[in-house]
């Protein structure tokens, strides 16, 4: 196996900004390379924290089962509340389009299911946002337009079921 090579701690803010540019390239795996790294020299870095945390949903479409519960690591690391509700509702947001890309039987019903838990999320983050912070009132409309847009995203029904004994 190999021993990873330690990041200096003076190198951390020019690695945040290659991090952000590999998220921007649609490199998600470098990005995670490299926050890790930040990580490593700097545990509680709250930015790397949140770039790990997009850098791991940027990879939901391919690997979903593999990098939603690192994603939620980062998330209970974050220290603001305002924080963790936002990147809970875009972690569930995501979570939903990837659902919506891979398709299947239930994909409607669970993408639906995200996509609320997001608006959820979104909500509460709207109660207590910072001033002219209305970055989660635009990603709760941008969930509401996906559903009203997309009429078979819906919840599953509820069935009234009936033994045939009845």
């Amino acid at each position: 196996m190999f021993e990873l090579k330690r990041l200096s701690r003076d190198a951390v803010p020019a690695a945040l900004e290659k991090a952000e540019r590999y998220r921007l390239l649609n490199e998600p795996l470098e990005a995670e390379s490299i926050c890790r790294d930040i990580l490593d020299v700097d545990p509680d870095n709250q930015e790397a924290l949140v770039m790990l945390l997009l850098s791991l949903t940027d990879q939901f479409d391919e690997r979903l089962g593999d990098a939603v519960e690192p994603a939620r690591e980062a998330l209970a690391r974050l220290r603001d509340e305002y924080s963790r509700l936002y990147y809970s509702g875009l972690l569930c947001e995501r979570r939903a389009k990837a659902h919506l890309k891979r398709g299947g039987p239930r994909a409607g019903h669970s993408a639906y299911g995200w996509f609320r838990e997001a608006m959820e999320h979104y909500e509460k983050a709207i109660e207590i946002r910072p001033p002219h912070n209305d970055d989660a009132i635009l990603r709760w409309n941008t969930c509401a337009r996906v559903l009203m847009a997309n009429p078979k995203l819906a919840p599953e029904a509820e069935e009234a079921f009936q033994t045939w004994l009845e």
